[in-house]
């Protein structure tokens, strides 16, 4: 069964948008992935097409209808077995542990909010879970949802062109990725850690984790604290 993602949005002309491009474009071309964008507006039942409308309670701004979105989620009938994501700046936060359950599933429906939210009773009444990309908000959720369907997308077999490539990155155990380095061996004075040309694989794996596990400490303490018995490992400056 292929990978698909299926998003419900009120502007599918951004897709694929950057998904058509590099290896999420050519895996869509070459069938690995399928990707659908539908309208939302298309369920709207009037003549302006109308999909949102005001607070309840006041406020500013627009709510999307949940009888429009409600109606678009039936439309797309999906299998029950795929995920019901709704991306939105409140919801669980996309890690590399969510994403590789993704990418090992049937494929994620995503529904793009836009105007001050989504009404209460469609997300609760269609089961959708909100998922967020970091603690800011965008003016809809179509970017989130290119950067949920790129992330998985880059998992899935024979998308990448070493599976290594996919196992051995920030936050494929919890740390950070070690710093990198390539020709030319000296860069306006700066040269590469003798280690890492030194020929000794076991001694470059060390180095590499030592500088993951101190990056992750620095940079990122929250992933650090939750890597229980990891806090007294010392960082190595061979190079």
């Amino acid at each position: 069964m292929t990978w698909r993602a299926t998003v419900l949005t009120l502007f599918p002309e951004m897709f694929p948008g950057p998904l058509g491009v590099s290896l999420a474009g050519k895996a869509l071309t070459s069938g690995l992935w399928e990707l659908e964008a539908r309208d939302i507006r298309d369920s709207a039942t009037d003549r302006h097409r109308s999909v949102d409308d005001t607070p309840a309670g006041g406020g500013p701004g627009m709510v999307l209808r949940a009888d429009v979105l409600a109606a678009a989620i039936d439309a797309a009938d999906i299998d029950q077995s795929r995920p019901r994501l709704l991306m939105s700046p409140r919801g669980r936060p996309l890690t590399q542990s969510l994403v590789a359950e993704l990418a090992a599933g049937p494929g994620p429906l995503v529904v793009c909010g836009r105007f001050e939210g989504v009404d209460q009773r469609v997300i609760e009444a269609r089961h959708l879970e909100e998922v967020s990309i970091g603690d800011y908000v965008l003016s809809g959720g179509e970017i989130a949802a290119m950067t949920l369907i790129d992330a998985c997308v880059r998992l899935l077999p024979g998308v990448m062109g070493k599976q290594a490539s996919g196992e051995d990155e920030s936050f494929s155990e919890g740390l950070l990725e070690y710093p990198q380095f390539t020709r030319p061996q000296e860069f306006e004075g700066l040269g590469i850690p003798e280690i890492l040309i030194s020929g000794d694989h076991a001694k470059v794996a060390a180095w590499r984790r030592a500088e993951a596990e101190a990056l992750t400490r620095t940079r990122r303490p929250d992933l650090w604290a939750a890597r229980p018995g990891q806090k007294g490992t010392k960082r190595t400056t061979d190079g």
